[in-house]
């Protein structure tokens, strides 16, 4: 079918209305380009949410998937596989972590940091049972399952959904000294995204991370790094917490592990902090199956030999410093670093989403976050030539006066 309001009008009548989508319906992908059912070709500037770092259909990691899916496709963790061990090496090389604990979405990495921090707390540091307290952060996105949604700030992301677990402190976003007065000797982790993506890239001051890594070892508590979003090169670096050079001592991964061709996601983490773990106490039926395995190393294969993440570096310092010398009645902050950019607009523009419309019919596609946001994560893998593409149509709507709703 490629009557686009007719599929748009199936979505609407039989799907769940928990997302508000741009009204454009793709139907092919490669590499930096989409295109719809209709036809049209258009750049895609948001990566599927950093998923999609490698770009869309990556022949290597294609061909992965399909070659191990004609092999062995499932085996549950009752059996072992032959893609798992290998795996599990090539990402601790890589990240220089010692144990891998495989799982499929972003959110269930999150749940398992959360679990693995407890029981640390628990087992090695003596908190007393029920007593473990976690650090969390204003604006932080970490998933969607109740627990996370619990020790948001977001109203919406609450509204309908309690009671919640106990046990999460909510502090200010960039702010150490809150975090400084809030340790105590029941905080067993503080669980913090390097850079927020949800909350509209906002990057906290320099120094900050530093500060957390110092308080936690000060009071004997577990620095924990999502960095589904910001990781695997987004930000110009391998990890984002690698710009302050500090190492958290769990760190949660997904999204463009696997290149956006699967669901796969992982907790890194020293043997000291993963030993809480014993058979029984955790798992996922799919979590480490062969053909996410044999995926995500070959996700990782690419996103290295390819020279995406210093692309990423090169690229989102031009990105960044062209939107910050253009001249918009629009913008109110550029906030970037790699090709991972907040614009922030004035509340008087409207929101952010009649933007992403205009630019959307302009053949470049984005996302608002937070009304007044748009963000920017093209593949890693756009060339500058593209890129200038891009900001010719960027520019062109920011600069207007008027933009068309």
């Amino acid at each position: 079918m490629n009557d686009a309001r007719a599929l748009i009008e199936l979505e609407n009548t039989y799907s769940a209305n928990n997302y508000h989508p741009l009204d454009v319906v793709l139907s092919r992908g490669e590499g930096i380009w989409v295109w719809d059912v209709e036809g049209k070709k258009y750049m895609d500037f948001l990566a599927s949410y950093s998923a999609v770092n490698q770009g869309h259909c990556h022949p290597l990691i294609v061909a992965a998937l399909v070659n191990q899916s004609r092999t062995l496709a499932l085996t549950s963790r009752a059996f072992r596989n032959d893609q798992l061990g290998p795996f599990c090496k090539d990402l601790s090389d890589l990240s220089g972590y010692q144990k891998v604990l495989p799982m499929n979405t972003g959110a269930e990495a999150v749940e398992t940091a959360i679990k693995a921090a407890r029981k640390w707390g628990y087992e090695t540091k003596g908190v007393a049972d029920g007593k473990a307290e976690i650090l969390v952060f204003s604006d932080n996105f970490h998933g969607r399952t109740t627990t996370i949604v619990g020790f948001s700030s977001e109203p919406q992301y609450r509204a309908g959904f309690g009671p919640f677990t106990p046990g999460f402190t909510l502090l200010p976003y960039g702010d150490a000294e809150a975090v400084r007065a809030a340790m105590n000797p029941n905080v067993v982790a503080i669980l913090i995204e390097p850079i927020q993506g949800e909350g509209g890239i906002i990057i906290p001051p320099a120094g900050y991370f530093r500060t957390l890594r110092e308080l936690c070892d000060e009071h004997n508590a577990l620095l924990i790094a999502d960095e589904i979003q910001s990781g695997l090169g987004r930000t110009g670096k391998m990890f984002a917490f690698e710009h302050e050079g500090v190492r958290p001592d769990m760190v949660t991964i997904g999204k463009a592990l696997s290149g956006g061709m699967y669901p796969v996601s992982a907790l890194l983490a020293d043997a000291e902090v993963m030993k809480v773990f014993r058979p029984g106490d955790h798992g996922s039926t799919y979590g480490g199956n062969p053909v996410a395995a044999a995926v995500a190393r070959t996700a990782l294969e690419v996103l290295v030999n390819e020279g995406m993440v210093e692309n990423s570096a090169k690229l989102g310092g031009y990105l960044i410093e062209r939107l910050s010398g253009l001249d918009s009645p629009h913008i109110k902050e550029i906030r970037g670093r790699g090709l991972w950019v907040g614009i922030e607009l004035h509340k008087e523009a409207g929101g952010a989403r009649r933007f992403c419309e205009q630019l959307m019919r302009d053949g470049l596609l984005c996302k608002e976050t937070h009304q007044h946001v748009i963000r920017l994560a093209p593949p890693l893998t756009i060339t500058k030539d593209e890129l200038d593409w891009a900001l010719e149509r960027l520019e062109s709507v920011l600069a207007s006066e008027a933009v068309a709703v």
